[in-house]
């Protein structure tokens, strides 16, 4: 039997929906506040006992998500009803535990992902939004939705996506994605985009990126011509954090 077994400590998993705003990132850091750090207090409440939690990904500052995976060790007498309602009455209200159960034996958030998909929104319109402001980032003028998705198409597939992000550990820059699409509903755009792992601000890059194919400053091909540059100094800045949400992690 393992010490953790005998100690009585279990493996959870946990879908987690934030509001990342107020928030520096996901990971924890000294004297910022951040999701990781309001996860581990809320539960060092209930536990009177540091827990550290593992994050399927590492969101950045502004970052929102409606599907984050967790994985923790605790020891826990009641049921998993119990500890999640638990967790959500210490947790702040931009922070919800939306699923939560027991976790298979080997199971890591990051490691057992076979791919993640994010969801960046633009609110096409002249006029700001002040509802909208904390999700989606404007756009004034026009865009040209036929030519993002065409320059869009050139993404999928396995890629070097060095020009468009850095790697969290080591130098591999290749990536696969599945899917990079456009749609819209009213003024609202959506781009999806699903991959093996992104690179750190790959997402907020490539939509920027297309963000200039759609007003017209650049041509279609030079999303792909972007790809095959290989050079981080080519890319335009990333786009604001507040239109991009981690929507699921898939296992």
């Amino acid at each position: 039997m393992s010490s953790e077994l005998r100690r009585g400590r279990a493996r959870y998993r946990a879908t987690v929906e934030y509001d990342g705003t107020d928030y520096h990132g996901f990971q924890v850091q000294a004297d910022k506040p951040t999701v990781q750090g309001a996860l581990e207090r809320a539960l060092a409440d209930i536990t009177s006992g540091a827990v550290r939690v593992v994050g399927a990904g590492r969101t950045d500052s502004g970052v929102h998500a409606l599907g984050q995976v967790i994985g923790f060790r605790l020891a826990w007498r009641h049921s998993q009803d119990d500890l999640q309602r638990a967790l959500n009455a210490r947790l702040p209200e931009d922070i919800v535990i939306r699923e939560l159960a027991l976790a298979e034996e080997g199971f890591h958030p990051r490691f057992s992902a076979r791919s993640r998909a994010y969801r960046y929104t633009v609110l096409n319109q002249p006029l700001r939004s002040p509802l909208g402001r904390r999700f989606a980032h404007q756009v004034a003028g026009p865009l040209d939705l036929l030519a993002m998705n065409e320059a869009a198409a050139a993404l999928v597939g396995w890629h070097d996506f060095a020009t468009f992000g850095n790697p969290t550990r080591g130098e591999n820059t290749l990536r696969q994605v599945m899917q990079a699409t456009w749609g819209q509903a009213g003024h609202t755009l959506f781009f999806d985009i699903e991959a093996n792992a992104f690179l750190r601000r790959m997402v907020r890059t490539v939509v920027s990126a297309l963000l200039l194919v759609g007003q017209g400053r650049v041509e279609t091909e030079s999303v792909a011509a972007l790809l095959a540059a290989r050079e981080r100094r080519q890319a335009p800045p990333p786009a604001p954090a507040c239109g991009l949400c981690l929507m699921q992690v898939k296992y």
